[in-house]
Formats: C-alpha cells, structure tokens, sequence
C-alpha cells in the first residue's frame, strides 16, 4: 500500500480533531498531499474505526479510488481538491465544526483584529465565507475566495477550513482559530471590543513572517531587527 506512514498521520490527524473538542463524530474531515494527488478520509466513518486501506485517494482531476470497495470521499472532498490545487504551499488541510467558530459562522461574522493572534491566518481578519450547500462547487468557491492571502477562514453556518504545511501545523491553527472564536465570543458580551489597527497587524504580521511567536519552532532562532544588528557591529 502507497504512503502508509501519511495514511496513519491522517487518521491520527481525524482521531485527534475529536480528541481536542474541535470537531464531533465524523462531521469533519482531512487530507493531505500525496504525490500527484491527495489522501483523503471517507465520508461517514467514524474515526476510531479507520484503517490506512479505508483512506481515499484523489487525483487533481477529481477521479477517486480506494482499497475497501464500500468507501466514498468525504463530502467536503471539492473544499480539500480545489484549494490543495490552487495553494501549492499547502501540504495538508482540515475541516472542522468546533462550537464557538460555528457559532460565529452561523451569524455570518468572521473575526476581526480583536486580538494580534489573529494574524496567525495570515492577515488582519479571519474571513467568513459565504452559505452554499455542504459538497457543492459553490461553496468550494467561496472557500477558495474567503483564504486569498489566509490559511483559515470560517464558512457561514457550517465550520472552519484551515491549511498548512503538514497535518500538525492544519490542525493547530484549527486550534487556534477556534480558541480565538471562543475569546471574541466572550468578548462581545462584555460590548464592542476594541480592533487593533491595520498599522499594528502590519507590524505583528511581519514579526510572525520573521520567526517570533507562532513563527517560530524548535531549532529555529528568529532573526534580529535591522537596527539590533547595526548596533552589535559597533
């Protein structure tokens, strides 16, 4: 069987969702990148139960097979084709309902500069993509419009999408988006909380992009200020 080791990472990645209180039964769904095409979970298994075999695999022509002839692609598979295809940094990408992003979907609100970690989807808001019905084309758009320039966005009364580089960095910026969606829910019942500028995630957005913070990772030591390293010349 091809990609075993990526096969259990996606299966631990589902089983993992569920784990983290950030999805429930098997209302998400994952894939990853795999050669020409992607592995994705099938549609109504519950994830305790998956095997690698019960994996699908995907071409970016939209043709499907798997080893368990009973197995379909989720039905979000359009969502995980189209912007695997169309963000090539992406390795992997995960969708989830967690309670207080749907929440917020629901209303059709994304979520605003309340707080400088929402740089971490890449710019000054995690947008809400517009309704469309689950598995359609439609709301594959919309998804594909709502993360220009981001790695996450919220669809309207429905969950989160979120990409990364491999399934660890997809599902802990799920976690992210989600612990944010919980601050701003809270937020909004003490009044209209305060939005940072765009001058200020300009500048948080480029201390993430220089490693500090979410940026940086084991071994990986952020680089100096221009202005730090003049003066350690002097």
């Amino acid at each position: 069987m091809q990609h075993l080791k990526l096969r259990r990472a996606v299966i631990a990645t589902a089983q993992r969702m569920n784990g983290l209180g950030i999805n429930q039964g098997t209302s998400g769904n994952v894939s990853a990148r795999a050669g020409n095409g992607i592995l994705i979970t099938p549609s109504g298994v519950p994830y305790e139960s998956l095997k690698p075999a019960d994996l699908v695999e995907m071409t970016f022509d939209g043709n499907w097979r798997c080893a368990v002839a009973a197995r379909r692609p989720s039905s979000e598979w359009r969502i995980h084709l189209d912007v695997l295809r169309a963000r090539p940094e992406f390795g992997a990408l995960v969708h989830v309902h967690p309670i207080h992003a749907t929440a917020l979907a629901c209303q059709r609100r994304g979520i605003p500069a309340f707080h400088y970690m929402v740089a971490v989807a890449g710019g000054n808001s995690i947008r809400c993509a517009p309704y469309a019905t689950f598995g359609t084309a439609k709301l594959s758009r919309g998804a594909l419009k709502a993360l220009e320039g981001r790695t996450a966005c919220l669809l309207a009364n429905h969950g989160i999408v979120a990409g990364g580089d491999g399934l660890n960095s997809a599902l802990a910026l799920a976690v992210e988006v989600e612990t944010l969606a919980a601050q701003y829910c809270q937020a909004l019942q003490l009044g209209r909380p305060k939005i940072l500028a765009e001058a200020e995630m300009k500048r948080v957005l480029s201390k993430f992009k220089a490693g500090y913070g979410y940026g940086s990772g084991p071994g990986k030591a952020p680089k100096a200020p221009a202005s730090t390293r003049r003066s350690r010349r002097r």
